[in-house]
């Protein structure tokens, strides 16, 4: 099954706008065309897809210039590069400082893996709008993603029923109906989308950027990765380490695990972030409108999770709350401590019986925009992390790791334990126990690691700027909460990255920002 967990930094986006308010063709035969001397046809952009989260078209920058869209063309399968292509989705705002200042293209990936760059880089842009002054910023679909190529599974009436399903199973029973729904939604992967899926690897999806870059026009790949772009910027690392130019990893995942660390690693980051929502609501001194104490806010939501096993409340009509869909939401919560607000307001609602915005915010973490339609990235997140990941695990060895999973978080414990069935009965083999990122040889790569993180906890950033190698990772530590933490605006986090980005002032390795 889709790891919700693992949609990671993509679905803040969606948050927002749901509290506040085709495929792409392939098969085409490449032949004999050099597809790094292709030439973009940038154009404004359309609005975004369904497969991309739907929605309308990018307003204009805030100084009227407009966000360009364009394709490009890429092998399908990187063993054949003279085969058939398939069309990657790309977005882009010109750099808005003096020519002779540009340094050259910002590509950005959000994380997921499966989200939209296409969808997400404009919703953020203006957080960026420095970084613009000597960059084009360029996002897009990865393979597999929204429009390019994107992967299909079941259809969005099959979505809605498979994410309210019971995914903490108790007893034989409800075990059995998770394996049953979980290879239903492999199978419809298979039926839909089999020829994409063996090539979503996030090898493949390297070698599309540097693809992407010569496309560009770029002698060097300058990234910005995010979450999962993390893992995607130390993969490219690793096979192109001469062609990274000024590189930045923020909301590091740790590239030395397998994806039962990871997940087990998740469970104690979003129990950590939990944790300082509960100690944050119950020290204000207007009091807790959700718990006297960090103990009570606790226990309130297990007993609130406990009755929806029983008896789901009214949520976004005509779908109800479970207790898996306000799970879903309490986690989707914690990616930032702006949408801490959120979940107050949502318990609220949940102990008096309305599931309303834990639903909502449990529609975001899916993809599942306010007209029923599902963007592909539940979809996407599967393919992908099951094409990267080599381990495959039985209902039995998760079920004897459930008690070990419930010690690191008795709240998202059992979720994260039995996510890691997703990939049991896939039709494509995964690639290794964890990403290769050693790079020797490449520039300074700049880590970035928030201490209150959920979803990529701290000690990953370690991890991984260890594993890209000496003189290649520099660490620095961000004591904040939080996904992520540039997007924070925490004045030492940014200008040490736009330091390095914009004038390639390389930090102090252990550099401390709070």
């Amino acid at each position: 099954m889709p790891n919700p967990a693992r949609l990671r930094a993509a679905a803040l986006t969606a948050t927002a706008l749901l509290l506040t308010s085709a495929l792409a063709g392939c098969g085409e035969d490449a032949g004999d065309e050099d597809l790094t001397a292709q030439k973009l046809d940038w154009e404004d952009c359309p609005a975004p897809s369904a497969s991309e989260g739907g929605g309308t078209a990018p307003s204009p920058l805030p100084d009227g210039d407009h966000w360009q869209c364009a394709t490009m063309k890429a092998p399908r399968d990187w063993a054949d590069p003279g085969g058939d292509t398939i069309k990657i989705a790309l977005i882009r705002a010109e750099a808005s400082g003096s020519p002779d200042r540009r340094i050259g293209s910002l590509v950005f990936n959000f994380g997921g893996p499966g989200g939209s760059g296409v969808s997400t880089l404009p919703a953020f842009g203006e957080d960026y709008t420095t970084l613009r002054t000597r960059y084009d910023l360029v996002s897009f679909d990865p393979r597999g993603v929204g429009r390019s190529a994107g992967v299909t599974c079941e259809n969005d009436q099959q979505l809605d029923a498979y994410f309210q399903q019971d995914m903490t199973p108790d007893d034989a029973a409800e075990r059995a109906a998770l394996l049953d729904n979980t290879e239903a939604f492999n199978a419809a992967c298979r039926k839909h989308s089999g020829t994409m899926l063996p090539h979503v690897r996030t090898t493949d999806a390297a070698r599309d950027m540097d693809l992407m870059r010569q496309v560009l026009g770029d002698t060097k790949l300058h990234y910005f990765g995010i979450s999962y772009g993390t893992e995607l910027g130390g993969v490219y690392a690793h096979l192109f380490p001469k062609n990274v130019g000024r590189a930045v990893f923020d909301a590091v995942v740790d590239p030395t695990q397998t994806p039962e660390q990871g997940a087990l690693g998740q469970a104690r980051g979003f129990q950590l972030a939990l944790d300082n929502f509960a100690e944050d609501c119950t020290s204000r001194s207007g009091g807790c409108p959700v718990g006297d104490t960090p103990q009570d806010v606790r226990d309130r939501i297990a007993a609130l999770l406990r009755r929806l096993e029983a008896k789901p409340i009214p949520g976004v009509f005509p779908r109800v709350l479970t207790q898996s869909a306000a799970t879903n939401g309490i986690a989707q919560s914690l990616y930032s401590k702006d949408f801490w607000e959120y979940l107050t307001e949502g318990l609220e609602q949940a102990y008096d019986g309305d599931g309303r915005i834990l639903m909502l915010l449990s529609d975001s973490m899916n993809g599942r925009s306010a007209n029923g339609e599902y963007s592909n990235i539940a979809a996407a997140n599967t393919a992908i992390n099951c094409s990267d990941d080599r381990p495959r695990y039985s209902a039995e060895e998760v079920e004897a790791k459930v008690p070990e999973f419930r010690a690191a978080s008795p709240l998202f414990g059992d979720f994260l334990a039995w996510s890691m069935v997703g990939c049991t009965d896939w039709a494509v083999p995964g690639a290794a126990d964890h990403p290769d990122v050693h790079a020797p040889g490449s520039a300074p790569i700049l880590v970035v690691g928030n201490t209150g993180d959920p979803a990529t906890p701290y000690e990953g950033a370690r991890r991984m700027a260890t594993a890209l190698g000496k003189g290649v990772g520099v660490e620095l530590t961000y004591r904040g909460q939080g996904h992520g933490a540039y997007g924070s605006k925490n004045r030492c986090v940014q200008a040490a990255v736009d330091g390095y980005l914009l004038e390639g002032k390389v930090p102090t390795a252990g550099t401390v920002c709070s």
